[in-house]
């Protein structure tokens, strides 16, 4: 169909209730795999808040140069690892409201739905199936793609474009202020997830408006048609 509005989805904190979790598991393997300890977890301050992005800035601080591939890989199977146990342990929720909108949306919505996440898409697809979400159920692209948010949120378009057509209706939606940095460097309108402080840095930094999550269908639908110039 052409020109059918696309929203775009972040994950961890967006869709799924598990920032703690992979924070917990990202810090520790950091720890158990490279011992790097006394890490600052502020992700806005960092350039690419990414798996891969933040690994490389991250490598290169502290040990003068890039990781090399196998030392990417030991530490992507062990944060895999850590997160796998700590799901079952405590299994993460989706945030309120997420099962009904994707439902929603890819049904009589009339909307395309896509993923962009700084994820890497195993660690998503756990974070996702854990939730009594799918990760598989739309075009997606993740931290496996490309290092920086921005390239991933384009080639999230780019795979939604060779599902539902060509579009010049995108909105992105998010929770962090890496989101929102993003989304004003391609120019589309970020609709911000988030509660109290959090709420007030997506505001400052852009969005369009902030819901605290997705339980007010209604809301979320105008501001979207608003977005998308629906």
């Amino acid at each position: 169909m052409q020109n059918m509005p696309l929203i775009i989805f972040d994950i961890d904190g967006t869709l799924t209730e598990s920032m703690q979790a992979d924070d917990v598991c990202f810090v520790r393997a950091l720890a158990e795999v490279w011992d790097f300890h006394e890490v600052d977890t502020d992700w806005s301050k960092y350039r690419h808040v990414t798996d891969t992005g933040l690994l490389h800035e991250l490598h290169e601080v502290r040990n003068g140069r890039a990781p090399a591939t196998d030392e990417l890989a030991a530490f992507r199977e062990h944060f895999l690892k850590l997160l796998a146990q700590m799901l079952v342990e405590n299994p993460v929720a989706p945030i309120a409201g997420a099962p009904e909108l994707l439902t929603h949306l890819t049904g009589q919505g009339g909307y395309g739905v896509a993923l962009a996440t700084g994820a890497w898409q195993a660690s998503a697809r756990l974070k996702m199936a854990c939730a009594g979400l799918c990760y598989d159920d739309h075009p997606a692209a993740s931290s496996d793609d490309a290092h920086d948010r921005v390239s991933i949120m384009k080639i999230a378009r780019q795979r939604a474009t060779e599902c539902f057509g060509e579009t010049d209706q995108v909105v992105y939606v998010g929770d962090g202020v890496w989101d929102a940095r993003a989304c004003r460097a391609l120019g589309w309108p970020f609709i911000g997830i988030g509660k109290g402080e959090r709420a007030e840095r997506l505001r400052a930094e852009g969005a369009v408006a902030v819901l605290p999550d997705h339980t007010d269908l209604d809301s979320f639908l105008r501001i979207s048609a608003q977005a998308t110039n629906r």
